[in-house]
């Protein structure tokens, strides 16, 4: 049997900014990009990162990058600071590539990926010229990509660096042994409240005779949890484990951070055991 000709994979690169797609700026990229090396498949994870908002994007990736294959290119332009002095970076992890500002935008990759090396991208010969002050996206971030496309090492774009920013995530507190505290850290275009608490932070919740419990979240309480959206009676509050591993609070076809009058950052408290009143921690929040 003669062996089946299979061509070499297209390289890849994934795009995630706070631009949108009303005006040029996404597609500018893509162009430059192109004119490097037009034997390449680019992406769109998502252009709708709140503005200026590193968290947002920083999430974002992090949910995604792994579902890629391989020696994969990342680009991150999510950046308030564009033409101060704040660096241009590269990363790399044993798997993937990460261009971004260092504004703390690769915060979850250095978290979740072990032994990235981080460099300070200062080879100006691969940026367009002049550069702007304002649209580095174009003249530095997408150019530095589609030359890594192109198999360029990533030892020519600059020298290895340790003193990157970097933000820690925030991390859900074990107040007691029934309460356990957590935060929002988003919510999504269903109006879905995804939190920071995992199965492994409430594995009494998911074992196979859980106890009572109570998600508290502004001064309102949800006491179910379903394993899919549709589950829940029409304008019910309730909590399910969704794609990204967290805890979310959610209500069938309609808007959980609504009915909540709820965003990033609040609080949420949950209760296991008791929930009757008089308990210690009817309140946590």
């Amino acid at each position: 049997m003669e062996q089946e000709n299979k061509l070499p994979r297209k390289p890849i690169i994934t795009l995630i900014t706070d631009f949108d797609t009303q005006d040029h700026f996404v597609g500018t990229m893509k162009g430059v990009i192109y004119s490097i090396n037009p034997d390449v498949d680019i992406v769109d994870i998502t252009h709708k990162v709140a503005s200026y908002d590193i968290f947002d994007a920083a999430f974002a990736l992090a949910q995604s990058y792994r579902f890629f294959p391989s020696d994969t290119i990342h680009l991150v332009v999510v950046d308030p600071g564009v033409g101060t002095t704040r660096r241009p970076l590269l990363a790399r992890s044993l798997a993937h590539k990460f261009v971004a500002p260092d504004n703390g935008v690769l915060s979850l990759i250095y978290e979740r990926e072990e032994n990235v090396e981080v460099r300070h991208i200062t080879a100006d010969h691969y940026f367009l010229n002049p550069v702007s002050a304002t649209f580095q996206g174009r003249d530095i971030f997408a150019p530095v990509v589609g030359w890594l496309s192109k198999s360029v090492e990533v030892d020519k774009f600059g020298d290895p660096i340790t003193d990157f920013i970097k933000f820690t995530s925030p991390k859900p507190k074990q107040v007691n042994e029934s309460l356990i505290k957590g935060v929002v850290l988003k919510v999504d275009k269903f109006g879905n409240i995804l939190t920071n608490l995992r199965p492994e932070d409430l594995p009494q919740l998911f074992a196979e005779n859980p106890p009572p419990f109570k998600i508290i979240i502004n001064q309102q309480e949800i006491t179910r949890l379903n394993l899919a959206y549709s589950m829940g009676k029409p304008s019910e509050l309730f909590a399910i484990v969704g794609s990204s591993s967290y805890l979310e609070i959610c209500t069938n076809r309609g808007s959980a951070a609504k009915a909540l009058n709820v965003n990033r950052g609040a609080e949420v408290g949950v209760i296991l055991g008791s929930t009757e009143s008089g308990s210690g921690s009817q309140d946590p929040i």
